[in-house]
């Protein structure tokens, strides 16, 4: 469901897919090419949430903000099942596993992976191309050309599964 709150409207461009069992609610804007699964929460009730062009948001995840820490995913972004983003920055061609907590101002340099599982806590600066694990995160090692591409495949094969659930369902199953 799109809501707007508190004279706030979200603003999905015309060729994003948003799930019709996703919440996208007040200051949200959703990129050129991007898709929101199901069930996942864009609650932009406090600060903005800003998703670039061509990356998903996968089913499950919960993105939110705090005072003083809006959210922002860049261009090409993969945010993989269960996630969840809380006042972070993620900069441009990253990926981020399935059911990663970033929690308030954490800053995902371009390039990045944080991987399925981990716990990247409050204020943590992760360098561009760096692969960061565990819990709590900690750098594993950079990342090589074949991680820097497996970052992109992912994204690609979302914005052609966007298109695919669009040609087929159409309108029905998003908003």
């Amino acid at each position: 469901m799109i809501l707007s709150l508190a004279g706030r409207t979200p603003r999905v461009a015309a060729s994003a897919f948003v799930a019709d069992s996703a919440d996208v609610i007040g200051d949200v804007e959703i990129g050129e090419n991007s898709s929101i699964w199901f069930q996942t929460v864009l609650r932009g009730d406090i600060e903005p949430i800003r998703i670039g062009a061509n990356s998903n948001i996968q089913d499950g995840t919960i993105v939110h903000t705090m005072v003083t820490w809006p959210v922002t995913v860049g261009d090409w972004v993969t945010v993989g099942h269960r996630a969840i983003l809380h006042g972070c920055t993620v900069g441009d061609h990253c990926l981020i596993g399935m059911g990663a907590v970033l929690l308030n101002n954490v800053r995902v340099g371009e390039g990045s992976i944080v991987a399925a599982g981990a716990l990247v806590l409050e204020n943590t600066e992760i360098p561009p191309g760096s692969l960061f694990v565990g819990v709590p995160a900690r750098l594993q090692r950079q990342l090589t050309e074949a991680d820097r591409g497996f970052i992109d495949i992912h994204a690609t094969h979302y914005l052609q599964h966007k298109e695919s659930y669009l040609a087929e369902l159409g309108k029905k199953a998003a908003r």
